[in-house]
């Protein structure tokens, strides 16, 4: 076994490290928050009645991830939310969600809004694929 480091002291490199395990706390007494998510695809008349796009209903054509996490007793500005290329880390003073994402995704073009009446926060996550012969955007 060799490192291949410059520094012989380093057991791994940081390419090795998954990305979000920096927010990783297994301490944390804070309860995880039930969660769900779905996929958004954008479709037109050409791909519902012609299927001229080639667009399926899979998750590989889908453009967007919905997440809704379910926030009881909780206020907006209580929440802090964190998002990066495949992880999502929200914190609340009750809950906290550590969630690896299936795809990775635009943290830049990313919204949420917190519904208030339902106690529900909804993600919506733009998925950053390579230019494929189905997604163009």
């Amino acid at each position: 076994f060799q490192v291949k480091s410059e520094n012989k002291k380093t057991i791994w490199n940081t390419e090795e490290v998954p990305e979000g395990s920096e927010f990783d706390d297994t301490w944390d007494p804070r309860e995880k928050p039930e969660y769900e998510i779905s996929f958004k695809q954008h479709v037109g008349t050409e791909d519902v009645f012609f299927g001229m796009t080639g667009k399926d209903p899979s998750t590989a054509c889908c453009e967007d991830i919905v997440i809704k996490i379910k926030l009881p007793e909780t206020k907006y500005s209580d929440i802090t939310l964190d998002i990066q290329d495949k992880v999502l880390d929200l914190r609340t003073p009750k809950k906290k969600l550590l969630l690896h994402l299936p795809y990775p995704v635009n943290s830049k073009e990313g919204r949420a809004r917190f519904l208030s009446e339902e106690e529900i926060l909804e993600v919506t996550l733009r998925v950053s694929r390579k230019f494929e012969l189905i997604n163009f955007s």
